[in-house]
């Protein structure tokens, strides 16, 4: 497993950890707690990093990578969606060029 993996997996852990727990001492039972919350932190954050790369600001991509990563993880917590899912559906898009599964989901 790739060092990225790790992380992400160890952070995914500790996210669905925070479920049910005080929204006031923690940002992730905050996230899980409320889904539109995590959703609208998710664009944010988003937003911030595609202006960091139009920017070409290295630090601030790293940085902002960072936050959609986790924030995306939260959001996968608060809908119940787990990373397999997420995965299954990577594997299911590799047969396919990028032109040809865009096509398929207009309509």
């Amino acid at each position: 497993m790739s060092r990225f993996a790790e992380v992400v997996d160890r952070l995914s852990e500790v996210i669905a950890s925070r479920a049910g727990g005080d929204v006031a001492a923690s940002w992730s039972a905050r996230l899980i707690a409320e889904p539109g919350l995590a959703a609208r932190k998710l664009g944010e954050e988003a937003l911030e990093l595609a202006l960091a790369a139009v920017q070409s600001d290295r630090p601030a991509i790293v940085g902002e990578s960072a936050d959609v990563i986790y924030h995306f993880l939260a959001l996968l917590a608060a809908t119940g969606i787990s990373l397999d899912e997420v995965a299954e559906e990577l594997t299911r898009r590799e047969t396919r060029s990028g032109v040809a599964e865009k096509a398929s989901r207009q309509g």
